[in-house]
């Protein structure tokens, strides 16, 4: 079959089989490797990308669910001239990495988180992201990585 989307303001398209996910269209058909796959079933999140403003774990949702969307993955964010966006700055001023594997979905998730919550404490950004895992960090920095970073988009 053949699906269409808007990824990263560009037209993808490609015949597909209409079993392939997102995250398999994205990385396979786009080349889109930042967008990782860590556990095939929706729980870890290192698949997160935005579908029309939306968190979405790509590793459990078809491609084609997402005819004629707006997806919008890590490669994405940064500035045109390469810049990082601000929250990927964050991450890395906070330290809120370490291998760097699930980094891009909870980037992702934290984007989502920002929009709907601007100011959260740090209480609400712990609940936020538990369908993200972390093996290294202990999510202390990745908490402030996000708090930061949400201070920073507002100024920016």
């Amino acid at each position: 079959m053949q699906v269409s989307m808007t990824v990263n303001g560009r037209q993808a398209s490609a015949e597909i089989d209409p079993r392939t996910l997102l995250v398999q269209f994205l990385r396979e058909n786009l080349s889109l490797t930042g967008t990782h796959v860590g556990c095939d079933t929706s729980q870890c999140g290192a698949c997160t990308v935005i579908v029309n403003g939306n968190a979405v774990k790509s590793c459990s949702a078809l491609a084609a669910q997402f005819q004629g969307a707006e997806v919008t993955t890590i490669e994405g964010i940064a500035g045109a001239d390469g810049s990082l966006h601000p929250m990927q700055a964050a991450f890395k001023e906070c330290h809120g990495l370490q291998c760097g594997f699930c980094t891009p979905g909870m980037i992702m998730c934290a984007l989502d988180l920002v929009r709907r919550h601007p100011n959260a404490s740090e209480h609400e950004v712990r609940e936020q992201l538990k369908g993200n895992m972390c093996r290294c960090t202990g999510y202390h920095n990745i908490v402030k990585a996000v708090q930061v970073g949400a201070a920073n988009m507002q100024g920016a």
